[in-house]
């Protein structure tokens, strides 16, 4: 109930900062902050998500398992500080995703920044980059189900290294950029396309050289602790490596 009431949440939200600009005289206009307003909707899905994932989880060893993923996940992105956007952090969230399924493969990429970030820096940033890579992560649980190979999974890389850099753009313009509009918002979009770039490129490599091979090592740790989600619809297969 927990996670169908933040839910709730996130779309009555959603609507009120939809209907609330068409009536000029509302006096909530004056208080309205579309950066804060952003952050309270994203806050709110990953604790959505993080209720969903206790609900999933049937033993402790499901609950070490993502939390071991996680943390590797986001120590691995340290050595790369130096390197703008270049970290095999997104190529791991989309390993462990496409073999655990859409709420561990969230849970994965969350944790990824949340500990990462105790290193490199906490800030406003931080929820953005917890639902930019479980999203990652997400969309990697479902595309595991179709069971695609090495071509698929690069590129699947490339996409998420520009839409990562689409979410963190679009919560700086939200909250940082004045006047907000579509001028600005293409704008500053183009103006990080390299380090998005940088991104896409890193993800593919990490994917191309060892995609395949982390994924079926996590394949026989999923065996090895009898994985099971009650999120997973029945009779999915394991992924072919």
């Amino acid at each position: 109930m927990k996670r169908y009431a933040c839910l709730a949440l996130i779309l009555l939200i959603s609507v009120v900062s939809f209907v609330v600009p068409v009536f000029p005289s509302c006096p909530l206009n004056e208080l309205m902050d579309w950066g804060l307003l952003a952050t309270i909707v994203v806050s709110i899905a990953i604790v959505a998500f993080f209720a969903e994932f206790e609900a999933a989880a049937v033993s402790s060893r499901e609950i070490a398992l993502v939390a071991m993923l996680g943390t590797i996940s986001a120590v691995s992105r340290v050595p790369f500080a130096a390197m703008p956007s270049v970290q095999p952090s997104t190529f791991l969230v989309i390993c462990s995703g496409y073999v655990f399924g859409p709420i561990a493969g969230f849970m994965v990429g969350a944790m990824t920044a949340l500990v990462s970030n105790l290193f490199l820096g906490q800030g406003p940033w931080t929820p953005y980059q917890m639902l930019a890579w479980g999203l990652a992560g997400v969309s990697a649980g479902y595309l595991g189900r179709f069971n695609l190979g090495r071509t698929w999974l690069v590129l699947f890389g490339i996409v998420w290294g520009y839409l990562f850099g689409w979410i963190m753009n679009t919560w700086f313009w939200a909250s940082f950029v004045y006047p907000l509009n579509f001028r600005t918002f293409v704008t500053y979009q183009l103006n990080s396309i390299w380090f998005d770039s940088f991104h896409a490129a890193g993800n593919a490599v990490f994917l191309g050289l060892f995609g395949m091979k982390t994924i079926a090592i996590l394949q026989r740790f999923r065996r090895r602790f009898n994985w099971k989600l009650v999120s997973e619809p029945k009779g999915a297969r394991l992924p072919v490596g």
